[in-house]
């Protein structure tokens, strides 16, 4: 499943459109019983810069402990809490050592406020940032089970322990298809911090905040836990084929797969007589990309004859880039048995035109959405749906006949003005 920094307004846009007309079943899904509870770990960087005394007139670690029992106090009854922190045990030079610095204060579980608070209130600023190792940590501390999974990592400067890139290292646990996100935050942070703390964010779907007072950063993570807390629909993982004979067949529902620049992928969906799909696929450029760039989503049969098409392209404006289609099967007319009600298998193939320079990675490939919905089609054959977004000559010819009016009108007005102007 990839959940996404907040993506730009018109991206927002699409997807809560996609979402509206494909996924009528997620509020029913969503109000079924919860498998699992959910489950998540703040990590804490408590390094020696820590210390700077910048925020409200108190050291940044001061802020994060007041802030760390405002959030404790707030944590949900339903939600399975931990703590980890990095650069909390070595203070010495030896950068080993200190890239190996991360450690779990409190396990994720049922939340004993008293016992998780007293655990903060002994940390004090002392080593080395290694945010990437304690990534590391954080994913293996929220393993098992199918319950929703995020990671708030908060720190005030950017990893200290190259190579182990932290980016690099949030793609890798994107790519393994476990559904668990990570939102981060930087505390007074500078340009670096802030790039590396977003590329961190964006490879997992998750959310980067720059954080300058101690109520910014309270509310900020109690805002992130109560989201862990709130039902959603968790992606599942899946892997399309180069060919539609080889393709997993996918229901109705929510996928996640990668992709890797110019590639193509397949999946196949059953379709019956009287039944519309609707699919639309979303692809995060997680990385540097260049300009110009397109996704094309097709629906074919299996011979590769193309039935419909959505694509859309973008130029580096976005993070998000996303498209849609609708394919309605007509019911057979006087057909006998069951060979009026066989279901047509459509292939669905995913396709993009991304590139990128040189020294950028292609591996993992990049985060892909597949959203699944089939329906009921529509009952009445004047029902637009039933044609396909602008089909049908009744409709173009209510389109021309509204232009020619609309012309008629304008120029009627605009004769009338220029009267009136030599009038006067």
């Amino acid at each position: 499943m990839i959940t996404t920094k907040r993506l730009a307004a018109a991206t927002c846009g699409l997807l809560v459109a996609l979402s509206a007309g494909l996924l009528p079943t997620t509020a029913a899904a969503a109000d079924g019983p919860r498998k699992e509870p959910p489950k998540v770990e703040l990590v804490l960087d408590v390094s020696g810069s820590m210390r700077a005394t910048d925020i409200d007139g108190q050291s940044r670690m001061a802020a994060a402990k007041q802030a760390f029992n405002e959030v404790l106090d707030a944590v949900p009854e339903d939600v399975r809490l931990g703590i980890r922190t990095l650069g909390a045990g070595y203070a010495g030079e030896d950068k080993a050592l200190g890239c190996k610095d991360t450690a779990q204060l409190y396990p994720v579980g049922p939340l004993n406020r008293t016992e998780a608070k007293t655990a903060v209130a002994t940390l004090a600023p002392t080593g080395w940032t290694p945010i990437g190792p304690a990534l590391l940590g954080a994913a293996q501390d929220l393993e098992g089970g199918d319950a929703t999974r995020r990671i708030v990592l908060i720190t005030d400067g950017e990893d200290t322990c190259a190579p182990l890139d932290p980016c690099e290292v949030a793609r890798e646990i994107a790519a393994k298809g476990i559904h668990l996100v990570v939102d981060t935050l930087g505390l007074v942070p500078d340009a670096k911090t802030r790039a590396q703390l977003t590329c961190i964010a964006e490879a997992t779907g998750g959310t980067y905040t720059s954080v300058q007072h101690t109520a910014e950063l309270s509310g900020r993570v109690r805002q992130l836990v109560d989201r862990a807390a709130d039902p959603v629909v968790t992606p599942v993982a899946t892997e399309g084929a180069k060919s539609c004979e080889n393709a997993p067949k996918l229901g109705a529902g929510l996928y996640s797969d990668r992709e890797t620049f110019g590639e193509h992928r397949w999946y196949r969906v059953e379709v019956r007589p009287g039944q519309e799909l609707r699919a639309s696929v979303s692809i995060g450029a997680d990385r540097a990309v260049n300009r110009d760039y397109g996704i094309l989503l097709r629906a074919t049969t299996v011979h590769g004859r193309e039935i419909v098409r959505g694509s859309e392209s973008g130029d580096g404006r976005t993070d998000v880039i996303s498209t849609g289609l609708r394919h309605p099967k007509a019911t057979l007319d006087n057909a006998d048995g069951d060979a009026g009600t066989a279901p047509e298998t459509v292939c669905l193939q995913v396709s993009n035109s991304f590139s990128a320079g040189p020294a950028v990675k292609t591996a993992p490939g990049m985060p892909v959405e597949l959203t699944i919905d089939v329906v009921d089609g529509p009952d009445d054959a004047s029902d637009v749906a039933s044609f396909g977004l602008g089909r049908g000559w009744w409709l173009l010819a209510v389109l021309a006949l509204t232009g020619l009016l609309a012309g008629l009108v304008w120029g009627w007005i605009s004769r009338w003005r220029i009267s009136v102007r030599r009038t006067n």
